[in-house]
């Protein structure tokens, strides 16, 4: 939220142009605290759109995976890669299919 405000103060009193990126939503489909706070004070909202994991539906969730199954609890930041987390669209976050854990 911080660095969110302390952004649009470079913006609206320094009239340096700010720009931002990240995940809308973590794992358990909550929004990120600083993405709150962008999504409320961005001139521009530009999404960049991602493809499911499982079909070729467009990717609005995030599903956390462990051991090939998903993962709905725990803290919202753990650092992985794409070993952790897939973009998955609704239907496969609700429903999501194993994974096989070769």
């Amino acid at each position: 939220k911080d660095q969110v405000l302390q952004a649009t103060k470079v913006v609206d009193d320094l009239g340096i142009p700010v720009m931002a990126f990240g995940l809308k939503n973590d794992f358990r489909n909550e929004l990120f605290e600083g993405t709150k706070y962008l999504l409320l004070y961005a001139d521009k909202l530009e999404e960049m759109k991602t493809i499911c994991w499982f079909c070729t539906k467009k990717a609005t969730m995030n599903m956390r995976m462990s051991n090939g199954k998903p993962v709905f609890e725990g803290e919202q930041v753990s650092i992985g890669g794409n070993e952790m987390y897939y973009p998955v669209c609704r239907r496969h976050y609700n429903h999501p299919p194993m994974l096989d854990n070769k």
